[in-house]
């Protein structure tokens, strides 16, 4: 049917602010809604407490509120606005439980507001446990069993009948918070007690451990005609028992029977259908490797970070859809935007892989437990694209920031057997690395498999990469051409070839040109290009044909800041995105490179063109030689984009606003401190340090407490105040790790207020747009 007449003003509920679960996809699928209601004539009043995000920009809603996401301030503004509808499924866990709130206290009813796409009685289904477990029961579709339970003692006459371990899931909670798998009782209380104060009703799910099945989601849409459809499919590479979040995922699925997925598939869609979803819903399913059984985990009538994953890797904007479905339209009605021509009630075809690899904040709390279970620990993440499972995998990994370009970590040569025996058997950030490993040692792959349950299909995928590892090791420099582009085509980096045949980044560079090794653009179209794709949307693989276009126009590449992690978040979005939206203003064609899924620049239509790659000087290099751009945007994307500015200068290619030396003089504290000298601002005292000795005689001179910190860093990442010789030198260990390039700067430690001061300069003149000081 059309779109709803009676629907003119709409309230979306925001997710507020950036939490771990509850990232920049919500910002992502906000700002879509926001764009696709407007596209209808729906006038959009936004209510959202993030600062940082494109979603309060002020042109993207009619009105935006920023206010407290309680039931009392957005009451307050219906009553200001007197909307229509709400919509609440695009803000994350804290759309969905204000939305409830605000129907259970009367506040839709007072001032007539209808709860836009999906129902009340649906968001309790799925969310409340124990209508959940009826609701799946009452259609035929298996879950573990379990119990709900609202006290301790309840928990302890379920393990009774059941034993350990189990796993413990609150209700009404997002990114697994407080819950937690529970292998005795001591940790049963502790999880128990802590997830029925985290949760809204009191109220958590005790369930039957599937530890070690494989997990499958499903990305599924249905609107008021019942007409359905599976956007995405998506498996765990890490086996049940650890968070969808902090799991590697492959799409489409690799490893399922056709059996397996049809199965898979029906239910998803008749779950969708019997809870009454309309709009996206994420079905979890663990799946008995050994067996076609199967138990339903849970189910999210929402958009969620998989949503987001989903969107990104197939082209199809679910927030989009979902949003046109609340006002009224079914999916044979939206044309697909992607292609232009082809209607939205279709399911997406993927001729490619995608893998997302979770970015934790381990390298920034190194003393904090690794170990990932059903609570989420990832603060956001990274998405590849290739032909290959082996290129999208090595794309990921070096997409991650972390100081890898390989399945190689340093110091792992060192780890003794048991070592690694118990990192293979541990679920934790750095285990991927530990199957490499243990393949470099020869160990037998059934012996890999028994200790961390990961599919045959991925492991040997895995190994093929060390093998080529000891191929390219073997042959040494220079590579043949048969050799090399075998390794480029398994997503083997220009820095790891050199570093294992002994040259340099450069040489490999310069003689994969001469092999005439480059890569080439393919298109994500969602159809296997069925139909011809009106969105310019790119990742690069090995391989003959290139799907490119490009135009005379003058263009300008704007480089992205990748995950999202503590020091750098959604703001850098934020300002790409801008950038991007000034470069088009003046004219300018705007190509985006960048490599997060969640965020608003990764949208297939915020830029001129998107390439999804890595942020690495290589894969940068690789786009310029592609476009051929007027130049380079480094500053928006964070220190992501600034740490390349350096080597691309070097590399011929030009940076646009600051000049390199003056972003160096910025970064380079030394040098930051003799242009603060020679224009007579005072400092604090302070030296730079580049050996332990060093450090310790800067220290004494100045007197502890001390602030240490290397150069070139962001959010105070590796900054501490230090109080005695012993805390400097534990530092100096961990700190030289972080930025082996630079040295490490020792200040005297000053107590004091704290301002800051932004400004805008375009070389001659100055712009002060506020001075803020710290509480």
């Amino acid at each position: 049917m059309p779109r709803r007449s009676d629907i003119n003003k709409v309230l979306v509920i925001g997710s507020g602010p950036i939490v771990i679960g509850q990232a920049a996809e919500f910002d992502y699928a906000g700002t879509q809604a926001c764009k696709a209601l407007s596209e209808e004539g729906v006038e959009v009043v936004l209510v959202n407490s993030n600062p940082a995000t494109i979603m309060t920009d002020t042109g993207i809603a009619h009105q935006v509120y920023i206010e407290p996401l309680t039931w009392q301030s957005v009451a307050s503004v219906m009553e200001r606005e007197r909307p229509e509808g709400l919509l609440p499924t695009l803000g994350g866990q804290t759309g969905l439980n204000l939305a409830v709130e605000l129907a259970e206290k009367g506040v839709l009813e007072k001032h007539g507001v209808e709860l836009l796409g999906t129902s009340l009685e649906t968001i309790k289904k799925a969310e409340d446990r124990e209508l959940f477990k009826e609701t799946m029961l009452s259609i035929g579709e298996p879950v573990p069993e379990s119990a709900i339970v609202t006290s301790l003692e309840e928990a302890g006459e379920f393990v009774n009948r059941s034993g350990f371990p189990v796993i413990v899931r609150p209700a009404y909670t997002l990114g697994g918070t407080g819950g937690g798998m529970a292998e005795n009782r001591e940790q049963l209380v502790s999880i128990v007690s802590r997830g029925l104060k985290m949760s809204m009703i009191g109220q958590v799910l005790l369930e039957r451990s599937v530890a070690g099945w494989k997990e499958i989601e499903y990305e599924v849409m249905r609107d008021g005609a019942d007409n359905c459809i599976t956007v995405c499919n998506m498996e765990n590479i890490d086996p049940v028992g650890v968070h969808t979040g902090d799991s590697i995922v492959v799409a489409p699925s690799q490893t399922l029977s056709d059996k397996e997925y049809q199965m898979l598939r029906s239910a998803s869609l008749k779950i969708i259908r019997t809870l009454g979803v309309e709009g996206g819903c994420n079905v979890q399913f663990a799946l008995d490797p050994y067996s076609f059984n199967y138990y339903v985990i849970e189910v999210n009538p929402r958009v969620s970070r998989s949503s987001a994953l989903a969107s990104k890797a197939t082209g199809y904007p679910i927030a989009k859809m979902a949003a046109k479905i609340a006002v009224g339209l079914n999916l044979d009605e939206i044309i697909n935007p992607v292609t232009g021509k082809s209607r939205a009630c279709f399911e997406p075809t993927l001729d490619y892989v995608v893998v997302k690899i979770p970015r934790w904040p381990f390298d920034k709390f190194d003393s904090a437990d690794r170990t990932l279970g059903t609570q989420m620990k990832a603060t956001g993440e990274v998405m590849a694209i290739d032909r290959t499972f082996e290129g999208a995998l090595m794309k990921a990994v070096r997409s991650l920031e972390t100081g890898v370009d390989g399945l190689g970590l340093k110091g792992s040569a060192g780890w003794s057997e048991m070592d690694l025996e118990n990192r293979l058997a541990r679920a934790d950030d750095e285990r991927i690395f530990a199957v490499a490993e243990a393949f470099r040692r020869f160990w037998a792959m059934r012996e890999i498999f028994q200790l961390t349950s990961i599919d045959y299909f991925f492991l040997e995928k895995i190994k093929n990469i060390v093998v080529m590892e000891g191929e390219l090791r073997a042959q040494g420099w220079p590579a043949t051409p048969e050799l090399l582009r075998k390794a480029k085509e398994m997503g083997i980096s220009d820095s790891q070839v050199a570093r294992l045949t002994g040259a340099s980044p450069g040489e490999v560079r310069s003689l994969r040109k001469k092999y005439g090794i480059t890569p080439t653009y393919k298109v994500v179209d969602t159809c296997s290009a069925e139909f011809e794709s009106s969105t310019p949307y790119y990742y690069s693989s090995y391989e003959e044909e290139d799907e490119v276009g490009t135009t005379g126009r003058k263009k300008v590449l704007v480089l992205g800041s990748g995950p999202i992690r503590i020091g750098q978040g959604i703001e850098f979005d934020y300002c790409s995105v801008h950038s991007v939206w000034g470069l088009q203003a003046e004219g300018v064609e705007s190509i985006i490179l960048n490599n997060n899924p969640e965020t608003v620049s990764t949208d297939f239509d915020t830029s001129d063109k998107l390439y999804f790659e890595p942020l690495t000087v290589e894969d940068v290099l690789n786009v310029i030689d592609r476009e051929k751009p007027h130049g380079v945007v480094v500053q928006f994307g964070g220190q992501t984009a600034i740490n390349l500015a350096g080597d691309l200068a070097q590399n011929g290619v030009g940076i646009l606003g600051t000049p390199v030396e003056c972003i160096d003089i910025a970064e380079d504290r030394e040098k930051f401190g003799d242009l603060l000298r020679s224009l007579n601002i005072p400092q604090s005292e302070g030296g730079t340090a580049f050996t332990l000795q060093g450090a310790l005689e800067i220290a004494r001179g100045l007197g502890y407490p001390a602030l240490v910190r290397p150069s070139y860093v962001l959010g105070g990442r590796a900054m501490e105040i230090v109080h005695s010789d012993n805390e400097l030198l534990k530092y100096m260990e961990s700190a030289v790790r972080v930025s082996p390039k630079h040295p490490v700067l020792i200040d005297k430690y000053i107590r004091g207020r704290e301002v800051e001061v932004d400004a805008v300069g375009d070389g001659k003149d100055i712009y002060i747009p506020g001075i803020m000081e710290h509480v």
